[in-house]
């Protein structure tokens, strides 16, 4: 029996007396300009309504008891709250800057000072973080120093958003009331209920219970909880696989930090992947989180496997969105799903890389030349996604599904076909025309017996592929042929900008100068000649070949 002692605590008494630890194997600072804006809406209303106000509910498990001078201190691990927790801290810094260190709010300026960073020779904060390699949340408590260049992943530049909101928020209220009167509020007009638990079993199934009454948390995060829960079901002997589970939720969240919206797709995916039956399409992420958690029934080994399995499915889709390749024809969700397949697979490298190249042939001549949405080909792919995971297919298996899936209505004749002419390759097409380009570029250093020059390449895909397409024939001129495929070409964000309205003349020094070959080619051809429609022409005409031959079955 779960022993519950809740307590309806003001914000005042919830930090006082306490060290609040988040965990690695939490998810990291994610609340968004929304959630803090409707934080901030929340404090509003409280000072023109003068009406307490309820937040929410912070489950936590109690660790230890730290002295530090002659003040006791309890440390938890925050468990549900994190979120609202690190704002609040966030904000009272925000505040503690502020306040005059004079007069009637020297007192309170000391105060805040004292309850966010704690007195001994460590300079303990009120609130550690997770997943901040960079030190930005500890160094904005201690310092107040909003390191905005520091920031490298989606949870730091979430900390530098919220310190910057909150800060913008407090000179705000500067203008219409007093500082001392918001922290009077904070301290004693918000609450909520505090759950502190000493039983790590007993932690993880409170916070199911009271995140299945429709809070705001995500289905990756219940999930764990539940995976949690699961092993504390089996008996005492579980400090081993507690503590590997630990591990494997802190990897997670650390490659969830660098990609904020990757852990929904991952558990769709996973659980998707290890649905007994055959699917057509992608599981919901409760759906995929219950599969998970059925398939985890049955003993410690099982609960691990899933969580090890759901890791593997993470670190797939962090490697597809790393490679930028591979990320420009990864748009459509279902197409991505057996990408993923094929690297969770753990095939061997050379026939994954044969597999992947097969794919991304096929949906690019789907998806970019042949212009299908979204909704094609869902049933083929998410198949496919399943058997190649579930069943021992063989290579050349893989690659007949996906040639089918290719099929004749998008093979690269009939494609072709459909387009009437290339003269407006641009507008809506800028992410696709940057991928086709750059395999061009490919083509053109293999046949020169270069290497591609991956330097200029890292900058064109670091930025809006619309900074880096270049019109050879400026848009300023009006041509019918600017948006035409011939007229494009790609040259660094940067250069391109420098050339803005110059006529093709006055930029061919530079493109024989940047080091990408078919932007090198453009300017070759402009010294030997001039820039006129059929030169326009006879370069779509190179692409256009280039396109039969590398998208061709």
């Amino acid at each position: 029996m779960i022993q519950l002692n809740p307590q309806h605590l003001t914000l005042n008494q919830l930090l006082n007396g306490r060290l609040f630890r988040i965990p690695d194997y939490q998810r990291a600072y994610a609340w968004g300009t929304k959630q803090r804006m409707d934080l901030f809406d929340d404090i509003g209303e409280v000072k023109k309504t003068k009406n307490d106000h309820f937040l929410a509910t912070v489950v936590c498990l109690a660790r230890e008891t730290r002295l530090i001078v002659a003040n006791e201190y309890t440390v938890v691990e925050v468990v549900d709250g994190q979120q609202r927790l690190t704002t609040f801290v966030i904000l009272l810094k925000a505040i503690q800057k502020a306040l005059d260190s004079s007069g009637a709010e020297a007192k309170i300026k000391a105060e805040l000072n004292e309850l966010l960073v704690k007195g001994d020779e460590h300079s303990l904060v009120l609130l550690q973080t997770n997943h901040d390699s960079t030190h930005i949340f500890v160094d904005y408590v201690r310092d107040g120093q909003i390191r905005k260049d520091s920031a490298t992943t989606a949870a730091e530049r979430n900390l530098v958003a919220a310190a910057l909101e909150c800060e913008e928020f407090v000179e705000s209220w500067k203008k219409k009331a007093s500082l001392i009167e918001l922290v009077a509020l904070l301290r004693n007009r918000l609450s909520m209920i505090y759950h502190e638990l000493n039983d790590e079993s007993a932690v993880y199934r409170v916070f199911e219970v009271l995140n299945s009454r429709g809070l705001d948390v995500r289905w990756i995060d219940k999930c764990k909880s539940q995976l949690m829960g699961l092993i504390f079901l089996e008996g005492p002997q579980n400090d081993e696989a507690l503590k590997e589970m630990h591990g494997i939720w802190q990897d997670i969240y650390r490659v969830l930090g660098l990609r904020e919206t990757l852990g929904d797709q991952a558990l769709r995916f996973a659980g998707t992947m290890r649905s007994k039956a055959t699917p057509n399409r992608l599981q919901s992420e409760e759906d995929a989180a219950d599969t998970l958690v059925k398939a985890a029934l049955g003993g410690l080994p099982n609960i691990l496997r899933q969580a090890r399995w759901l890791k593997s499915v993470v670190a797939a889709l962090d490697r597809l969105d790393r490679d930028v390749r591979l990320r420009a024809v990864t748009g459509i969700v279902h197409a991505r799903f057996v990408a993923t397949a094929i690297i969770v697979k753990e095939f061997p490298a050379e026939i994954e890389k044969v597999l992947l190249a097969r794919w991304e042939r096929v949906t690019f001549r789907i998806f970019g030349l042949g212009g299908a949405d979204s909704r094609h080909k869902v049933g083929d792919y998410v198949r496919l996604g399943h058997d190649i995971v579930s069943q021992e297919m063989s290579s050349a298996e893989i690659e007949d599904r996906l040639r089918a899936i290719g099929g004749e209505d998008f093979s690269i004749d009939n494609v072709l076909s459909k387009v009437e002419d290339y003269t407006d390759m641009y507008d809506g097409w800028t992410e696709e025309l940057r991928y086709l380009l750059f395999r061009y570029d490919e083509y053109l250093a293999a046949q020169a017996g270069e290497l591609l020059n991956e330097f200029q390449w890292s900058k064109i895909w670091a930025a809006e592929p619309s900074k880096s397409i270049e019109h050879i024939k400026p848009q300023s001129s009006n041509d019918a042929n600017i948006h035409h495929l011939g007229n494009l070409t790609m040259l660094p964000p940067g250069v391109n900008s420098s050339l803005q309205d110059k006529p093709p003349k006055e930029k061919a020094k530079t493109y024989i100068e940047c080091g990408i070959r078919g932007t090198v080619a453009v300017g070759n051809a402009i010294k030997s000649g001039k820039w006129d429609k059929a030169a326009i022409l006879r370069r779509a005409q190179d692409i256009e070949d280039f396109v039969r031959k590398e998208w061709a079955d």
